[in-house]
């Protein structure tokens, strides 16, 4: 260009704008304004004000339209609706079995290790029962298991790690708690639970949310100390601002990404602990369906080819069900990070 004698069109630009510049400045000179038109009132219009001055900018709003724009954490999403769904109405649907009553024949012996069939989709057990109805008996369980575990943790362990993390007199109390609760083995402190209280879903449940909450209250402490001594935080004690209502305000809303994330990893970590337990055989009574109970008599016949559909499709749920929550709960939490909020 420059061969050419050409100049850069941003300079050609550049000059343009300091021409114009340079006459309004001259036609300054030339008509100076007046007191009376420097220093009068601008007008205003209250209408026009507030039109202006609305974003329109919805938080929930932008978080769902972010989460709706991972098609694979919607697939997910419709895939688990539609599991819980079903897990709930299946009793009620025409046709249904009872998953604790046993099938027998036209002799009286139990249709036992039946394969899947028109009559007994899922096929039968060891003892007749139906393994369609039992999946999902198994499946109600355990996410009732997983819920309420997560429930627990989330309650617990936000509020321990928020008061661990924010209230600088707390927090040799709930370290010290902290060291020696997590220096407890959980896989230990099941198996004693289990030998000492009475087998059942609210032992187990119990024997979870023991120390369950720990992971959750460490890692909302550990956010907490990050953003507790920022300026509008400081600003808040300032103004005499209570405790509680700068928890609720300023930190909590700041966390909902990552306590959403926990609580979504945390349904699938408890299913697959009463799973565990059940496998070592201290978990639920065998009359109680669990996807563990379901899952510990499918191995025991992974020698015989012909009985290993009993351990396939319980497996196959649990996958579903893991798979999704994973899945949909690291999508919410992208979508609800308020530094993915900025403009």
């Amino acid at each position: 260009m420059k061969r050419l004698g050409i100049r850069p069109l941003r300079h050609q630009m550049a000059d343009s704008l300091a021409d114009k510049l340079n006459e309004q400045l001259k036609s300054d000179v030339d008509s100076p304004m007046t007191d009376e038109e420097a220093f009068s009132f601008a007008g205003f219009d209250a209408e026009n004000a507030e039109r202006g001055g609305y974003s329109g900018y919805s938080y929930w709003g932008s978080t769902i339209r972010a989460f709706c724009q991972n098609k694979i954490a919607v697939f997910f999403l419709i895939v688990m609706v539609a599991v819980l769904a079903f897990t709930f109405i299946q009793p009620y649907l025409p046709g249904q079995k009872d998953p604790l009553l046993i099938h027998n024949d036209q002799w009286g012996l139990p249709l036992n290790n039946i394969p899947p069939s028109e009559e007994f989709w899922f096929g039968t057990n060891a003892i007749g029962q139906d393994l369609w109805a039992r999946i999902w008996a198994g499946t109600r369980t355990s996410l009732f298991i997983g819920f309420s575990v997560a429930m627990v943790e989330a309650v617990v362990g936000i509020l321990v790690g928020v008061l661990w993390g924010y209230v600088r007199k707390l927090d040799f109390f709930f370290t010290e708690l902290y060291n020696v609760l997590d220096n407890i083995p959980q896989t230990l402190l099941l198996i004693l639970i289990s030998y000492v209280l009475k087998p059942g879903v609210s032992t187990i449940i119990f024997a979870l949310s023991l120390t369950g909450w720990l992971g959750m209250a460490r890692f909302i402490r550990n956010q907490i100390i990050i953003i507790r001594d920022r300026d509008y935080n400081l600003a808040s004690r300032c103004l005499g601002i209570p405790t509680w209502r700068i928890i609720a305000k300023n930190l909590l809303p700041y966390l909902v990404s990552v306590i959403t994330m926990r609580m979504a990893l945390a349904i699938p970590s408890a299913i697959g602990n009463e799973v565990f337990v059940t496998y070592i055989g201290i978990g639920l009574p065998v009359d109680t369906p669990s996807l563990g109970n379901l899952i510990q008599t499918g191995r025991s016949l992974m020698t015989m080819a012909s009985l290993r559909y009993q351990l396939y499709f319980p497996v196959l749920v649990l996958v579903v069900i893991t798979v999704s929550f994973y899945i949909i709960g690291n999508a919410f939490a992208d979508a609800a990070d308020p530094k993915n909020h900025v403009k």
